[in-house]
């Protein structure tokens, strides 16, 4: 088995760094001008669609951004950089291409309370100097937390700085990175989501799964569920409008930062040592959209993170040099027995362990679904 070649790709990453109160204070001003500018654009778009019939191209939204900077109301917009405000005009683009091609739906404006709080440099719109980042119309170096350092010798192209709910401050720095891809290994493995378990191998790893398979599922939600029903019970209570109010808005979307922070470096971990594991990884097509759906499981279907989970088994694959195989949505994997390949006739979900009745075979319901997972994706191969 021949190992695949290094390959170049475009990585983020992403650090915490603290302004200084001028810089806040910039960013929060662009963070502003870039969902103005999103917006006016949308709403262009949108009115000459529906009075004319016809789409407004990237370049005539442009020219609109330049004229709406000399006008006395949008004055403002020449005080912050305008390399973010065309960014906000390329990703209206984006969406709009998206829609079209039928990937996504009509683009929607961007709320000031509820939008994320963001803004994008590409290489003409900063300084990149001996370690140290510098943004336009700011002034002076961004302070970062340096928690990991970036690629020896890495340019950064694009530069997105954001502050969420809990108001922390971000800065994704994306440049090319070189990744190795692993030795290849002899391991295959069938992946069965769940939720009384996070996961269901279809062979036990050591250190990842217990003896059977099965990892745990952390359920971080409900973990500071508590925590959570205080912090929101103690924001009903507060007067709309005040700052007190506006204050246990911030602890609120603390422990929501905290539930995510943990669930994602959790998911990290876990699918790492599954790809290490293993070359050929066969998972279930799964419409999380659909299964949340449901109001019973709604909740426990969004902690345990799915879609989280398939998209870093994607991508990591993808650099590693492991093959990752989809098996169909309608795959009868619960009712397939991984013995003999007789199907039963009915499996509802509070079933969790079956006996086939054409062999006898005793089967755990989550396991036997992850090694039927792994035949058909090793055969779809």
């Amino acid at each position: 088995m021949m190992c695949a070649m290094a390959q170049r790709v475009k990585r983020a990453f992403t650090y915490r760094f603290y302004p200084t109160p001028e810089q806040a204070e910039q960013l929060a001003r662009t963070f502003g001008c870039v969902r103005l500018v999103y917006n006016k654009a949308l709403e262009e778009r949108s009115r000459a669609y529906a009075l004319h019939g016809r789409g407004v191209s990237y370049g005539e939204s442009s020219a609109m951004l330049a004229a709406w900077k000399r006008t006395q109301e949008l004055a403002f917009l020449g005080e912050v950089s305008s390399v973010p405000l065309q960014q906000a005009l390329r990703h209206l683009q984006a969406a709009f291409t998206n829609f079209f091609a039928k990937r996504a739906a009509y683009p929607r404006f961007k709320s000031r309370k509820r939008s994320r709080l963001s803004a994008e440099y590409t290489r003409s719109a900063f300084t990149w100097r001996d370690g140290r980042l510098t943004l336009a119309k700011t002034g002076t170096p961004l302070r970062i937390v340096w928690s990991r350092p970036l690629p020896e010798g890495a340019e950064p192209s694009t530069v997105t700085v954001s502050r969420n709910a809990a108001g922390r401050w971000f800065v994704s720095i994306l440049c090319e990175d070189t990744v190795r891809p692993l030795d290849p290994v002899e391991g295959v493995v069938g992946i069965d989501a769940g939720i009384a378990s996070l996961l269901v191998l279809s062979r036990p790893i050591p250190g990842v799964t217990d003896a059977v398979g099965k990892v745990a599922n952390p359920r971080h939600e409900r973990a500071d569920r508590v925590r959570l029903a205080r912090a929101q019970r103690a924001l009903a209570r507060k007067e709309k409008g005040s700052s007190n109010r506006a204050k246990a808005k911030v602890r609120v979307a603390r422990v929501h930062a905290r539930i995510t922070d943990r669930r994602r470096d959790h998911l990290h971990k876990l699918t790492t040592s599954i790809v290490r594991e293993n070359q050929v990884i066969a998972i279930e097509d799964l419409t999380v959209r659909n299964l949340v759906r449901n109001r019973r499981l709604a909740r426990a279907v969004s902690d345990a993170s799915w879609r989280q989970v398939r998209t870093m088994l994607e991508y990591k694959a993808a650099w590693y040099g492991r093959e990752l195989v989809v098996v169909d949505r309608w795959f009868p994997s619960s009712k397939l027995c991984s013995a003999c390949g007789a199907v039963a006739a009915a499996m509802p979900l509070e079933v969790r362990e079956w006996v086939c009745a054409a062999c006898g075979a005793t089967h755990d319901r989550d396991v036997n679904a992850a090694k039927n997972i792994l035949a058909a994706g090793l055969a779809e191969r």
